[in-house]
């Protein structure tokens, strides 16, 4: 439906989504007796308002491009992966792993861990990409169900393997971290690390094996009729698979992210980190191109870490910033909803 309009259109609807999702969060607040100026200042205040929020921001912003990028780079070549969230807990585990096992040069050892981070993500998604391939199974329904098996699995391998019965392993030694004393100095301590760097990288590689490659054009095009591809030579199964493990390459990058840089340890989750989910809306908010994931992931990662702080300096209940969370996010999700409605629009003043 977004390729019916024009580039400013294709702007102008996310931030439509964004926009009636402030008014409505605003509504609530309002509602609720709360003041909904002093709730969104306190947001923006959390977020950007000194150093240290700054790069708790960006450090937020960090998984929530590969996480976009993974739900996108599916989307577009055709496929729903909502296996993001069990692909990133499993390249984050992955990458703690290797980061304690080996005792190797900086130079070598970090870009190991990183590497088995996106190795074990692109795995993860290889049993529902081949499933879809070779036996017509909805990846959906696979993939749904495979982030319930990454999330036990993980928890197993870290109390019993990776650490000896402990709810979290050791840190990664400095050889595999991705902190950086510059970074921390700058921004006040935060927990911001070179992660970023590889995320905007990230999203080059993105637009350029999508955009500028022989394979990327065989990917969409198997997404837009694999019919048609099938008949013009392309090797349909083979597509799927490979996007599938693309996919799951990006997810299982943002936990490396989170176990080398945010985190530097592995732990038992009690449930879904949720950054696997929210890079569905990212992937939507930001039209699946590289530089509009880019600028969704800066909303949510300013939206999530702004929520911290703003029952603090607001007095909003955190359950209510929650809710208002959650409604900017629904309209952010419903963007599709607007571009039918801009299209009636269109249609009806001809």
């Amino acid at each position: 439906m977004f390729n019916q309009f024009s580039r400013w259109q294709k702007i102008l609807i996310p931030v439509i989504s964004v926009i009636l999702g402030l008014i409505v969060g605003a509504i609530v607040m309002l509602v609720s007796g709360y003041n909904p100026i002093e709730g969104y200042t306190a947001l923006l205040s959390g977020s950007l308002g000194e150093g240290f929020y700054i790069g708790e921001t960006v450090r937020q912003i960090t998984p929530y491009i590969f996480a976009g990028l993974a739900v996108a780079f599916a989307f577009r070549t055709g496929l729903f992966n909502i296996g993001v969230e069990g692909q990133l807990l499993v390249g984050w585990v992955a990458s703690v792993w290797v980061g304690l096992a080996f005792d190797l040069p900086k130079v070598i050892h970090l870009p190991m861990a990183i590497l088995a981070g996106a190795v074990a993500g692109a795995l993860w998604a290889f049993i529902p990409g081949l499933l879809k391939a070779k036996l017509r199974v909805h990846e959906v329904i696979v993939t749904i169900m495979m982030n319930y098996i990454a999330l036990h699995l993980c928890n197993y391998l870290v109390r019993y393997v990776i650490s000896d019965e402990q709810n979290t392993t050791d840190r990664v030694p400095e050889s595999a971290s991705l902190k950086s004393p510059f970074f921390e100095t700058l921004t006040e301590f935060s927990t911001m690390h070179y992660g970023i760097f590889l995320a905007l990288a990230a999203a080059i590689i993105y637009f350029v094996v999508l955009e500028k490659t022989t394979t990327g054009f065989e990917l969409r095009s198997v997404g837009f009729n694999q019919h048609a591809s099938e008949y013009a030579g392309m090797n349909v199964n083979r597509n799927i698979i490979l996007s599938m493990v693309i996919s799951g390459a990006f997810a299982g990058l943002g936990g490396a992210m989170e176990g080398l840089g945010t985190f530097g340890y592995g732990f038992i989750h009690g449930a879904f980190s949720g950054v696997g989910f929210d890079g569905i809306a990212v992937a939507l908010l930001g039209g699946n191109v590289a530089s509009g994931i880019i600028l969704a992931a800066a909303l949510f990662g300013i939206l999530k870490q702004g929520a911290l702080i703003m029952p603090l300096q607001s007095g909003v209940p955190t359950e209510l910033v929650e809710i208002v969370i959650a409604i900017i996010i629904f309209f952010v999700a419903s963007s599709y909803i607007i571009a039918y409605l801009l299209q009636r629009l269109r249609k009806g003043a001809k």
